[in-house]
């Protein structure tokens, strides 16, 4: 029998706000233990939340980004549940009336587009974090992450692979990050999933028995956990067995995933309105002015640079990859009026020496005027794209402009014919062999040819100059 995996994901992403969602405790990853604290995010008795409208302007401008229609009335609800970490014995999230529903992202896939439905997304708080000593039977408590707050995106069950599950969290990643309200730090778990997963034989419409996959922290970490689990699911299935409903967490050592509890259904969690929050009213009237300040979102700005810049699909992906660095690349394209020798550009040398120095986009030490500035140089034929490339590595390593590069190490091209007819008189003299062998038809020589004479200028000599006066004198034999 043929089976069919049905996947929804969870998703929680930390909202880039510098206080709490009830409190006015710092957010900030890495600080003592227990020092951003309150008597509100630490459950103190008598204490009462005040909600941060930041959280909820956030919550709106990606309901918005991705299609959800956004109810005008939320509420609040209390979800019950004890772990050592949660100190009030429940977490204030969203249940009956959340925020955003019913909406969508697009995914590609194998060059197949597929629409994968958003149920709801919802605000919630997080709770604290336990540590657990490895040289003693103790653990700690850090209520730091306590009351920090969150979005909880929800899918519809649409998923039906590995592939189709990280490409969805790679655009719900994306999105986030250019609206600016998550930094999407896997490691820091400000972008963390959890994975519903069941089979079905193929053409049954009705559901599996699912379980629930936990701590996973990369894209490459839900890609190897979905394929392990679909894998057991069918062996079980295929063996004669039941799928047991449970949480179960992936071990990336060994490559598996293994049983942690069995799976509480939501009314286990006995959820019920929260007396100490009022409900939220969101007017039609704010919920567009948000719309208003959404920025244009990668796909949309992916597709306008294949149109208007005429890159292929694979260049305008890259160069879209974050909000900084498509800005980047759209102020030089314009610019320079050379949007490709542009892109060539920044994916290659700009990209490659971030990657090895480990910076982001705005931390590049050659803005995006120096290399405008750059390409004019060797658009109006002042230095060679060789010379270019010194030119870029000395703009990389001392911040300076190009044009002052250029002047203080005398890199101007070489443009005058008569030079370089005299360096190609003097290489074809000293190849007399490779002169011969090329002229009885080995024209594979040309490029040797053209690299002594390059090495002979010091690669100033202008490409196409001598290109013209070595086809010329070769031929005059």
């Amino acid at each position: 029998m043929e089976f069919e995996p049905v996947i929804g994901l969870e998703v929680h992403a930390q909202l880039l706000t510098n206080t709490k969602i009830f409190c006015g405790c710092s957010t900030r990853f890495g600080e003592a233990p227990n020092s951003n604290t309150c008597p509100i995010c630490s459950g103190m008795p008598g204490v009462l939340p005040v909600l941060n409208k930041k959280v909820v302007e956030y919550t709106i401008k990606m309901g918005l980004a991705t299609s959800c229609h956004i109810n005008n009335i939320n509420t609040w609800a209390r979800k019950n549940y004890f772990y050592p970490d949660l100190p009030k014995g429940y977490q204030i999230t969203q249940f009956a009336e959340p925020i955003a529903e019913h909406g969508y992202v697009d995914v590609e896939i194998n060059g197949n587009k597929k629409r994968i439905g958003i149920t709801r997304i919802h605000i919630e708080e997080d709770a604290g974090k336990s540590i657990h000593d490895e040289n003693q039977p103790a653990s700690y408590i850090d209520l730091n992450r306590a009351g920090v707050p969150l979005i909880e995106i929800v899918s519809e069950p649409d998923i039906r692979s590995a592939e189709e599950g990280v490409g969805y969290l790679r655009r719900l990643h994306e999105i986030l990050v250019y609206l600016g309200i998550c930094d999407g730090n896997m490691e820091e778990g400000s972008f963390r999933c959890d994975a519903n997963i069941s089979l079905r034989p193929k053409g049954q419409e009705k559901f599996g028995i699912r379980a629930e996959l936990k701590n996973m922290n990369s894209f490459r970490h839900v890609h190897r956990a979905l394929e392990y689990e679909i894998k057991r699911q069918q062996y079980i299935l295929e063996s004669g067995g039941h799928v047991v409903q449970e949480t179960r967490l992936w071990d990336e050592a060994q490559g598996v995933t293994h049983p942690m509890r069995g799976k509480e259904e939501a009314h286990d969690y006995r959820y019920f309105p929260d007396p100490d929050l009022v409900a939220v009213h969101l007017s039609d009237e704010w919920i567009e002015e948000i719309r208003k300040t959404l920025p244009e979102l990668p796909l949309a700005k992916r597709e306008r640079f294949v149109a208007e810049f005429d890159i292929p699909l694979y260049d305008a992906q890259v160069l879209t990859a974050s909000r900084a660095l498509a800005d980047y690349y759209e102020e030089i394209a314009r610019k320079s009026g050379k949007p490709k020798i542009a892109s060539n550009w920044v994916m290659g040398d700009v990209l490659g020496h971030l990657k090895e120095d480990r910076l982001e986009i705005d931390e590049s030490p050659v803005s995006a005027h120096s290399l405008v500035s750059m390409i004019g140089l060797i658009e109006d034929g002042t230095i060679s794209g060789k010379i270019a490339k010194e030119v870029f590595e000395e703009m990389w390593n001392t911040g300076k402009e190009p044009g002052t590069i250029v002047e203080e190490k005398g890199l101007v091209q070489i443009t005058d014919t008569s030079a370089i007819e005299q360096a190609v008189d003097d290489v074809l003299a000293t190849n007399p062999t490779q002169v011969n062998e090329y002229r009885q038809g080995k024209e594979k020589l040309f490029g040797f040819f053209v690299g002594q004479v390059m090495k002979v200028t010091k690669g100033k000599a202008n490409p196409k100059l001598v290109n013209d006066l070595l086809k010329k004198k070769l031929s005059e034999g």
